[in-house]
């Protein structure tokens, strides 16, 4: 079998100047971004569908993002592969002293004494320590500042909402959260009354903001619900979409009242397949 070594020599000769392949040669950090986002997306969309036949070639493709970064810093002279080992190594080691006491990696391992809770707690203590090592001016550290803005809205919506947290700005439980959600859907009504499309869009924000609050205090990854609801109106309307089609019709030439019809058929036998048939 082919070995990691193997993976970081095809990608220095896809890189060759003379020899190399044109499409890697003239390849940049920034336009990889999209493949790299995509393939992540594809390792995700793999796990949450149980296929895991395919799981191994997704992280595979998901790797040689990380591999053909590498190679651009090494040509650089910035860093190399096995630097961006060392330095994960490194951060697991620092972030995890209840498993490594010691910080050894190779010392024999002990049963970690500290509770879940206590666990978050020092790793949330252990990455503030690490950005205000990192900070060119201290007096200007943010508890937001590493949070990155190229996030999915929803995730870095969650992550500045945990992140202020940390200090008490938070509400206590999820009810008053529940409050501030139907608060910001009646301004989004008086938005829609006024009907100026900035306002509507600027309303409509905090209230998905809102929305994303009552999901981290019920503890439901936002992103993930959403996804999650995404594949539930796939399934569904291409359920409509085929009873359609079978009736020899048209998705137009049907009214709103029949699609809805079905689209509460189509909930139906997701609640009781058995029943269906």
């Amino acid at each position: 079998m082919y070995t990691l070594d193997d993976l970081l020599h095809l990608m220095a000769r896809l890189r060759d100047p003379q020899y190399g392949c044109p499409w890697d040669l003239k390849q940049t950090y920034a336009s990889i971004v999209p493949h790299t986002l995509e393939e992540a997306y594809e390792v995700a969309d793999a796990i949450e569908r149980g296929d895991f036949a395919h799981l191994q070639g997704e992280l595979g493709d998901l790797m040689f993002q990380v591999v053909f970064y590498a190679q651009l810093a090494r040509e650089e002279g910035r860093f190399d592969f096995n630097a961006v080992v060392d330095g994960i190594t490194r951060k697991l080691l620092r972030r995890h002293p209840h498993v490594f006491p010691t910080g050894d990696l190779h010392a024999a391992p002990e049963a970690p004494r500290l509770s879940e809770s206590e666990i978050n707690r020092r790793w949330d203590e252990i990455k503030a320590q690490e950005r205000a090592e990192q900070a060119t001016a201290p007096e200007q550290l943010s508890l937001l500042d590493d949070v990155p803005s190229a996030l999915p809205a929803l995730s870095r919506a969650s992550k500045l909402q945990k992140r202020a947290a940390q200090v008490g700005f938070d509400w206590p439980e999820a009810l008053p959260v529940v409050d501030k959600v139907r608060e910001e859907l009646d301004e989004v009504l008086e938005a829609m009354a006024g009907g100026a499309t900035a306002e509507m869009a600027e309303e409509i924000g905090d209230l998905l903001f809102s929305v994303v609050n009552l999901a981290r205090h019920l503890k439901v990854d936002p992103e993930t619900a959403l996804r999650s609801a995404n594949g539930k109106f796939d399934r569904r309307f291409r359920f409509i979409e085929s009873v359609v089609r079978d009736q020899g019709r048209a998705l137009e030439g049907c009214s709103l009242e029949e699609l809805d019809a079905l689209w509460g058929e189509a909930k139906r036998q997701e609640k009781n397949p058995a029943a269906c048939g």
